[in-house]
């Protein structure tokens, strides 16, 4: 039964069937076709009113609840629903990887069409909060109202706000008051400087207008204990910029980095703006197996330490290394997997196309005394061709861990031209990954799959797969 309301669609009484894609739950309407709808759980019964209506699907929002699925839990977020980062957390988390687990096979099946072996147990996360290292909040002076505050006659005061974007919204900020992502300090960082920054009357910036003075804020912190803080201003003002700075180090003497950007572009990247320290070093150290790895502001790592372990150790087990292989690392980022499998190969030959990456991992290489490892910038399509294959010598492994984008089809030719024993595929995107998968099925067989949880509460999932020359 369903009834028009403001030319909106409600749908009675409809049951929730599925997690789909992006964390958005899926039903299926009276007249056959799927319903996404957010912030449910499978197995909730709920009344649905649409907003959008496509040739094949609906999106709606649930209304009212009839029953509750057993499988849903309280989240423990007071901005779950409205933050829109971590959609699954009114999920048990066993069922949140009973999903991850059939997204994989769903994808590396249906996109894939290869022949598979038994997948083994997506291995979860031990830390289920609280397990990113790295965070990125924005300063605006407009900050996202609810729905309550926008029928309110009554003077909201001050709109300024430091946390996340709202999805879909690239102008509103979700002012942040405790966020279960990262380990403290983190959020009395933040809260504290949103409340200093308030009292001193440092302007929050505006999107629309390009204006005001506090842009981005991130923290990053690493399984060591160490810290590093970076403000991203949107003018210089030394007298106001070097108050906060000051400020921060005096109230937060654990920061080892403290550094800042005057950014006054049109986007807030900072890839392309030079970083200055204020205090400290301009890197912090973390450590995985005696390893020592530097971390700048600009550099790629794995946003869940200790999950990032455990991936690493299940590539190296897939690439099952005796001491004798030349081992090739494509995508290499800053040499992390590289350095991570050189005890256990004769030679690792790391490729990135990010010349600051390549610079972070040989420095990390000689810090941590490896001598069997030699790093190369290069676009991957370009350089990974016959001379360089002549000068650093045929790989027995090949391990790749590409961007969400996937390989390249002339990286993928190369490979198989290449032709090495063992393929160890690790992706954040099994569709992309299934697809390159379906390309190399002529020359490799797959012979283990293991998903592995790096984002709980989320519906991100990392793949690894082995492939062993037919």
């Amino acid at each position: 039964m369903s009834r028009k309301v403001t030319n909106k669609i409600v749908f009675n009484h409809i049951k929730v069937l599925d997690a789909g894609a992006k964390g958005v739950s899926v039903a299926k309407a009276p007249d056959g076709k799927v319903i996404f709808i957010p912030n449910v759980v499978p197995g909730d019964v709920v009344d649905v009113q649409t907003f959008k209506k496509r040739k094949a699907y609906y999106e709606g929002k649930a209304v009212r609840f009839h029953e509750f699925s057993e499988h849903r839990v309280e989240p423990v977020c007071q901005h779950f629903g409205v933050c829109g980062g971590c959609k699954w957390q009114n999920m048990k988390y066993s069922q949140q990887l009973l999903y991850k687990q059939n997204e994989v096979k769903n994808h590396l099946q249906r996109i894939g069409k290869i022949e598979l072996p038994e997948f083994e147990d997506i291995l979860g996360s031990e830390e289920q909060f609280m397990y990113r290292n790295k965070m990125e909040f924005g300063f605006s002076n407009s900050r996202w109202l609810t729905e309550t505050e926008i029928e309110s006659t009554e003077d909201l005061g001050n709109r300024n706000a430091l946390g996340f974007h709202i999805p879909k919204m690239w102008d509103k900020i979700l002012d942040i008051t405790k966020c279960h992502l990262q380990q403290d300090p983190s959020n009395a960082i933040r809260n504290e400087i949103r409340d200093f920054a308030n009292e001193n009357n440092l302007e929050f910036f505006d999107p629309r207008n390009h204006e005001g003075l506090l842009r981005t804020l991130m923290i990053r912190t690493a399984s060591t204990g160490e810290i590093m803080v970076l403000i991203q201003f949107f003018k210089e003002d030394k007298p106001k910029r070097e108050l906060l700075l000051n400020f921060l180090a005096d109230r937060f003497p654990e920061i080892t980095s403290l550094q800042y950007v005057i950014n006054g572009k049109p986007n807030d990247t900072i890839y392309d703006q030079n970083v200055i320290l204020f205090k400290g070093r301009d890197y912090i150290l973390e450590e995985m197996e005696g390893l020592k790895f530097s971390i700048n502001a600009k550099s790629f790592y794995q946003t869940n330490s200790e999950q990032a372990y455990e991936l690493y150790k299940i590539t190296r087990d897939f690439a099952s290394l005796t001491g004798n292989e030349i081992v090739y690392d494509l995508y290499t980022g800053t040499g992390t997997i590289a350095q991570f499998v050189s005890r256990k190969a004769k030679k690792v030959v790391g490729v990135e196309a990010v010349p600051e990456a390549i610079a972070d991992a040989k420095e990390n290489a000689k810090r941590n005394e490896i001598t069997n490892c030699d790093f190369f910038v290069g676009d991957m399509k370009v350089v990974f061709n016959e001379s360089f294959i002549a000068q650093n010598g045929k790989p027995d492994v090949i391990i790749t861990d590409p961007p969400r984008d996937g390989m390249h089809k002339d990286v993928i030719e190369q490979i198989l031209k290449i032709a090495p024993e063992k393929v160890v595929y690790v992706s954040c995107n099994s569709a992309t990954q299934a697809r390159d998968l379906a390309l190399m099925d002529e020359k490799y067989k797959v012979t283990r799959v293991r998903p592995v949880d790096m984002f709980p509460q989320t519906h991100h999932v990392e793949n690894v797969v082995l492939l062993e020359r037919r």
